[in-house]
């Protein structure tokens, strides 16, 4: 027979894995047990041609649990993705967020459904966090026919898409924004400061937000970049930069930008100082740049999981036990979600020509890689 005190964990860690779909209603949700004041420091926020966030947050223990159970399945999900890299079950490319869990999470809780949010390759957590299941995006990586498409391969490609989608946000009159995702790698793209000028121009809801991990692939951003204030190189356009590694500061800046682009003052830039623990790729050891002294700093110093967990327990938000739960219940459903996604087939020859166009496009046929190769619809 259960103990009451594993029962109560057992309710804790059940209720914050309530799917994130769920969950992100808690951004305007009024219905919450206990809220906390939080002060953030006074470095999180540095703006330009606009106003700070306050630095006074109010949280409730659900929005904080919530936010560190999505950081620690976040991160056991790309430890998982570098096992099945490293047996040679994931092949190609594989893109690790590890470090940067802060900024896919802390928008998330800030945003709505209604909301949009484009990225490139290091696409994994946002996709968690929209949504898509462990299973799928594992499966995804494997090649599976489970597998959830997502994220862009052109670098940069995804700033203009971006504007696009807030122009039809715009045109149809709704009262949400599109947040463009991209590395200072992609900093220097020319589409970048197109998408920029268009934004501005007709004032959409865009919000362009520079993940500034330090390194573009295996060259330092002062090495790459004249200047490496990406949160003012929209000129015309205000912006602000954050402290990437606190998800507490990234959902109150996004929440801050939301605010802005909806209400009809155009465009924001946001700056997210965050750092990548692994290589740009799997296929760079990411030390050949940088000195394993500097990533065991950024571990032992800046980690958002740990830092959260500091402040849960520093605001007797919950107990050490209950965190304890939840990372066990965390590992469990990676675990669980690799098997799934290992055991599902590869998809058949048939799906190559699927989810090309739609089908109301009336496109006839679709030619493969060599003129024979024709498909017919």
């Amino acid at each position: 027979m259960l103990s009451s005190q594993k029962i109560n964990l057992a309710k804790v860690a059940a209720k914050a894995f309530a799917s994130p779909l769920s969950v992100r209603t808690f951004a305007s949700s009024a219905a919450v047990a206990r809220n906390f004041n939080i002060e953030l420091h006074k470095d999180s926020f540095e703006s330009y041609k606009c106003e700070v966030p306050s630095l006074e947050v109010s949280v409730s223990k659900d929005d904080l649990l919530h936010m560190y159970k999505s950081m620690v399945v976040m991160r056991r999900m790309e430890m998982a993705s570098d096992g099945l890299y490293k047996a040679k079950l994931i092949r190609g490319f594989c893109h690790l967020c590890t470090g940067q869990e802060a900024v896919a999470v802390g928008m998330e809780t800030a945003l709505t459904a209604q909301d949009n949010i484009i990225t490139a390759y290091r696409c994994h957590g946002f996709t968690y966090m929209r949504g898509g299941s462990i299973t799928s995006i594992l499966a995804e990586l494997l090649g599976r026919r489970a597998g959830i498409s997502g994220g862009n391969g052109i670098v940069g490609a995804q700033v203009p898409l971006g504007a696009g989608i807030a122009f039809a946000q715009k045109y149809l009159g709704q009262k949400a924004a599109t947040f463009s995702l991209y590395g200072d790698g992609a900093s220097n793209q020319g589409q970048v400061f197109e998408a920029y000028n268009m934004a501005k121009l007709w004032d959409l809801p865009a919000v362009f937000v520079c993940e500034n991990n330090r390194y573009g692939m295996g060259t330092a951003a002062n090495r790459s970049s004249a200047n490496t204030s990406y949160f003012k190189r929209g000129d015309y356009i205000p912006g602000l930069k954050v402290n990437g590694m606190d998800v507490v500061a990234v959902r109150q800046a996004v929440a801050y930008a939301k605010e802005w682009a909806v209400s009809g003052k155009g465009p924001l830039l946001l700056e997210m100082e965050t750092y990548r623990y692994g290589g740009h790729s799997m296929s760079d050891p990411g030390t050949t740049y940088r000195t394993r002294e500097e990533i065991q700093h950024m571990r032992s110093n800046n980690d958002p999981i740990t830092g959260l967990k500091q402040r849960i327990f520093e605001l007797d938000a919950a107990t050490e036990d209950e965190l304890k739960a939840i990372d066990k219940a965390a590992r469990a459903e990676v675990d669980q979600a690799t098997e799934e996604a290992k055991a599902s087939p590869e998809p058949d020859v048939s799906q190559l020509f699927t989810q090309i166009y739609q089908k109301s496009a009336g496109v006839p046929f679709l030619r493969g890689r060599e003129p024979e190769e024709t498909h017919y619809y």
